[in-house]
């Protein structure tokens, strides 16, 4: 029998002492069967007897080739970690009053990031007595989750931890992204900030159909 003086991850062959075993496979119909019986079965097809449930009841057997078996579960191992993205979180830091170039800088960042299929966590720092601009950091963190609508969907809304107010944005699945109307309405104010940037919004009417309808109305709501 193969597989013997292997270091065993299931067991085979004359480890298996239960009095019956049920076995399954491809070229076999599905039974169950004295445990000796199976022994004998898989000796005379060449291949050993692994036992791949040992909780079912009775214990659940194969009739493979054990060292086969375990190079294809190694393979299938392989295979998926190399199809796991790792993802990462990367930080993007605004202060409370980020001029207009500084903002287009770490937007087009962002977009960047989101489309290598990272994960933006966005935080406004108050620095001192600039806590008192909380609501115009909120507003600003709202416009950025508006501005990368077509990458990326709100996984958290801003909420404020300490002297960082803190926004995460997830990169949505791969695909051609449609431009919505709440971003058209967005790439005719993109040069206006905060009141004119949401009256611009409230005048034009997001799509009530995006995910982001509820966002705008918040910003703009923080204006009035």
């Amino acid at each position: 029998m193969k597989g013997d003086n292997k270091k065993q991850q299931y067991r085979i062959n004359e480890q298996i002492r239960v009095p019956e075993v049920r076995i399954v496979g491809d070229d076999v119909e599905s039974s169950v069967m004295p445990t000796r019986n199976a022994l004998r079965l898989a000796e005379d097809k060449g291949v050993d007897l692994v036992e791949i449930s040992p909780n079912a009841q009775p214990p659940v057997c194969r009739l493979i080739d054990y060292s086969k078996f375990l190079y294809q579960q190694k393979k299938k191992a392989k295979e998926l970690k190399a199809k796991q993205v790792k993802v990462e979180v990367k930080e993007i830091r605004f202060g409370p009053q980020t001029g207009e170039a500084d903002y287009a800088f770490k937007l087009k960042h962002a977009q960047e990031f989101l489309n290598d299929g990272n994960k933006v966590k966005a935080y406004v720092f108050f620095k001192g007595r600039s806590i008192v601009f909380k609501e115009q950091g909120e507003v600003l963190l709202l416009r950025f989750a508006n501005d990368l609508e077509e990458l990326a969907k709100v996984e958290s809304m801003p909420s404020l931890e300490g002297k960082k107010m803190f926004l995460t944005l997830s990169p949505k699945k791969a695909g051609v992204p449609k431009k919505s109307q709440q971003k058209r309405d967005n790439e005719s104010a993109e040069a206006l900030t905060g009141k004119k940037a949401s009256e611009e919004i409230e005048e034009t009417g997001p799509n009530p159909n995006s995910p982001f309808a509820g966002l705008a109305d918040k910003l703009a709501s923080k204006e009035e």
